[in-house]
């Protein structure tokens, strides 16, 4: 679908007053290739300007709680807590389809040894974190920006890491050695890809905006992935100096056919993560996850 077509359906939405919506994501090339179409202006939606924050994803999932921005990234892990005051949007998400978060140290490690071990992780409200819960329970978690992580594990302050974003292609690079890639386990667990992050939008928003921006953020996703090179070009000013090759591989890995649509897989996925936090006692028994209804007749 070429930037005219985008604009054409956009315009057919057309109202007389602009509203402000305020987009958070992470500083990542994923996200940035995700949103470029909106971030770039090759998508406008008449009635509504897109403003973008940058931010890493446990931030965004503490400021969830204040519902400072109107859509938001947050850890899939994170919603169930938030669900009072978010929506999940069914477009824009993370999924690690066997592959994910992975754990790494300084010495070869075997996956038995990880209990009793300090292991630095990028926020307690992380799926991540949830997913390395879920594989040893008894590790000594410290919380560190992402982007720190590997330093700290290089520098032998942790004995072990858990990476997400650009860290896990980098991290044979620095001399580490991987211990377990959490989102294989997790396929091999549950024949499932692992739902790592989500779009969600203020339940505070009216119905007919709330669509309104959904449908841009899906578009926005579809012209990246029909536009592959611009995207990419304007993603990479956010892959933090990594080759272009690797974010050209990490944007595949993490934008792909669940960023589009979750579908029945990426729910059921979702259902499962949630239903195993709440038998691990990492979630409330009344935790709940619900889609926004696109459409009169889309299913809940």
């Amino acid at each position: 679908m070429s930037a005219g077509d985008l604009n054409a359906m956009a315009a057919r939405t057309a109202t007389t007053q602009t509203s402000e919506i305020r987009i958070a994501h992470s500083p990542d090339s994923d996200d940035a290739f995700m949103f470029y179409a909106l971030a770039t202006g090759k998508l406008r939606v008449p009635g509504i300007k897109f403003t973008h924050v940058l931010s890493d994803i446990e931030t965004l999932n503490q400021a969830a709680q204040e519902e400072k921005y109107d859509v938001t990234a947050v850890s899939v892990y994170a919603y169930p807590f938030l669900a009072d005051k978010y929506i999940l949007l069914d477009c824009g998400a993370s999924f690690g389809e066997g592959y994910g978060p992975i754990v790494v140290s300084s010495r070869a490690m075997k996956k038995s040894e990880l209990k009793g071990c300090k292991v630095a992780i990028p926020g307690t409200r992380t799926t991540s974190y949830l997913v390395l819960k879920l594989f040893e329970a008894g590790v000594e978690t410290v919380t560190m920006p992402f982007d720190k992580i590997l330093d700290a594990v290089s520098a032998k302050e942790v004995e072990a890491g858990l990476l997400i974003h650009e860290g896990q292609l980098l991290y044979a690079a620095a001399g580490l050695h991987r211990v377990v890639d959490l989102g294989l386990w997790w396929q091999e667990q549950t024949g499932l890809p692992l739902p790592l992050g989500a779009n969600a939008i203020r339940r505070s928003l009216s119905t007919d905006v709330a669509r309104q921006v959904a449908r841009a953020i899906r578009e926005s996703v579809g012209y990246a992935l029909d536009h592959r090179e611009e995207a990419l070009n304007y993603a990479l000013q956010f892959a933090r100096d990594m080759d272009p090759a690797l974010a050209d591989k990490f944007v595949g890995m993490y934008v792909n056919r669940w960023t589009l649509n979750f579908g029945e897989e990426g729910r059921k996925a979702v259902d499962e993560l949630i239903s195993r936090a709440k038998a691990a006692g990492l979630m409330p028994a009344s935790a709940r996850v619900e889609f926004l209804r696109e459409d009169a007749s889309s299913d809940s």
